[in-house]
């Protein structure tokens, strides 16, 4: 759909970073029809998920789906137009006549005779294996002119299943726009880990110098050394275990993205950051269930079976057609020719009660779909408050790792400072780091955390495909 290449996810990009935050760069390129993406190409969210629509299996899937429900709709209105039918056919047979016999011909299989021996005299009924020439060729013209509801209800039906189908895409969307925004900040978060890490490992290395030449000079015992040394292998432990953690998130994000194997190296252009809430859960749930797509699937359902329904009662009316043909048969040439033109008007009166039994069972499944949808509403509610109070708490678990952040970097300039007028030891010094690195890499994991919650209100509220429309 035209939508798709038009993508633009204002509901997804990431807040304006506050003043102590790294501005995100916003490249100019458009990726969205332009795949692969290219080598060392700065990649935003906006355009890692316009290139998920355009791209991902399960998207072009979703597409072909509502693509065949249309084709689906096409065919019932088909049931409307005239329908002609043109015949030309030409048999070698034997001409033995059968009188005024009848017969039940099963599928056109056995040929209808005349009761007219050809070529024989009159009163002559003698047989004969001699075959000739027969010929038919006709065309036929039916136009459907009145009923109460069962060609208009089918239309009707396969109009709303194909809505239904269209409302599925869309739900598909919202999934693999919350996918690819989940993995790409768990790619910002990775990156952001890797930088921790390596901030801890060059200050571990300090520390450790700084180990030795007090040592060397006598100033502090040698266990200090150790003790540092061993800091700073545990530095680059957790340094190899953030690198892989940021490698696995680029091989997610390229699943997601639909890339596979031929997935490019790539930056993210982006930077983990947060803002202010301004929504509320009023006017969320508003948009929820106004966006929804898995509520209009479900809606649209109903509706195909209230249209079965209508089309099934039409079953106790007649249903009135214009016909109309002309045929030319014979077993040689010229042929005997004959029109036929007329109004034909059928009514089932009597089925078997099948017809009564046919609309219990499509007014049950309505009734049944009413009662899925008053759940699905009620699931929505539950979405919507409980993707909105974790979105309030991943701000105030920000707030507190800022506080926590700043304290720790305080503590840890003053444990500096002590050991290197000889006023504390070195276990104080890297205990202070070691909290100061903890803490450094929780303010990441609570950045990350605000913007999945962020994510997951949009796609509970469905404003994540408020600009596809």
């Amino acid at each position: 759909m035209t939508y798709r290449h038009a993508l633009v996810i204002a509901g997804f990009l990431l807040a304006a970073a506050p003043a102590a935050a790294t501005p995100s760069m916003q490249p100019s390129t458009d990726y969205s029809t332009t795949l692969p993406i290219p080598p060392g190409a700065k990649l935003t969210l906006s355009q890692a998920i316009s290139i998920a629509l355009s791209n991902h299996p399960l998207a072009k899937q979703a597409l072909d789906e509502t693509r065949a429900a249309g084709e689906r709709t096409a065919q019932a209105r088909s049931y409307l137009a005239p329908q002609v039918l043109g015949v030309a056919q030409y048999l070698r047979t034997t001409d033995n006549g059968i009188g005024n016999t009848n017969f039940y011909n099963i599928d056109g299989a056995f040929p209808r005779l005349t009761g007219t021996n050809h070529n024989l005299p009159a009163g002559d009924f003698s047989q004969s294996s001699e075959t000739s020439d027969n010929y038919l060729a006709g065309i036929a013209v039916s136009q459907f002119l009145f009923d109460l509801g069962r060609r208009r209800g089918y239309v009707a039906q396969r109009r709303f299943e194909a809505e239904a189908a269209a409302a599925q895409e869309r739900l598909t969307d919202l999934e693999l726009i919350f996918e690819v925004s989940q993995c790409y900040f768990q790619l910002l978060e990775a990156r952001q880990m890797v930088k921790v890490f390596e901030k801890a490992l060059e200050q571990r290395g300090f520390h450790n110098h700084e180990a030795e030449v007090k040592a060397k000079a006598g100033l502090r015992p040698q266990l200090d050394v150790y003790i540092t040394q061993a800091e700073v292998e545990r530095a680059q432990l957790h340094l190899v275990d953030a690198r892989n953690a940021r490698d696995d998130a680029k091989v997610a994000l390229d699943n997601a993205l639909g890339s596979g194997e031929d997935a490019p190296d790539y930056e993210p252009a982006e930077v983990l950051a947060y803002s202010q809430i301004h929504d509320t859960p009023e006017a969320l749930l508003k948009t929820a269930f106004e966006l929804r797509p898995d509520l209009k699937v479900v809606e649209d359902q109903a509706r195909a079976m209230g249209a079965q329904i209508t089309e099934y009662r039409s079953d106790y009316f007649p249903t009135l057609s214009a016909v109309g043909g002309y045929t030319g048969v014979g077993t040689g040439l010229p042929v005997v020719n004959n029109f036929s033109a007329g109004i034909v008007l059928t009514w089932p009166l009597f089925n078997g009660f099948l017809t009564d039994h046919q609309i219990a069972e499509a007014s049950l499944q309505q009734r049944a779909l009413e009662h899925e949808i008053e759940d699905r509403r009620q699931r929505i509610i539950l979405d919507v408050k409980t993707a909105f109070l974790n979105w309030q708490s991943s701000l105030e678990r920000i707030d507190r790792a800022e506080k926590t952040l700043a304290a720790s970097r305080v503590e840890l300039k003053l444990a500096e400072k002590r050991y290197q007028a000889g006023l504390s030891d070195i276990v104080e010094l890297e205990d202070a780091e070691r909290q100061y690195t903890e803490d450094d890499a929780e303010y990441a994991n609570s950045l990350y955390g605000y913007s999945i919650a962020k994510a997951a209100v949009d796609r509970a509220s469905g404003r994540a495909l408020s600009t596809l429309r």
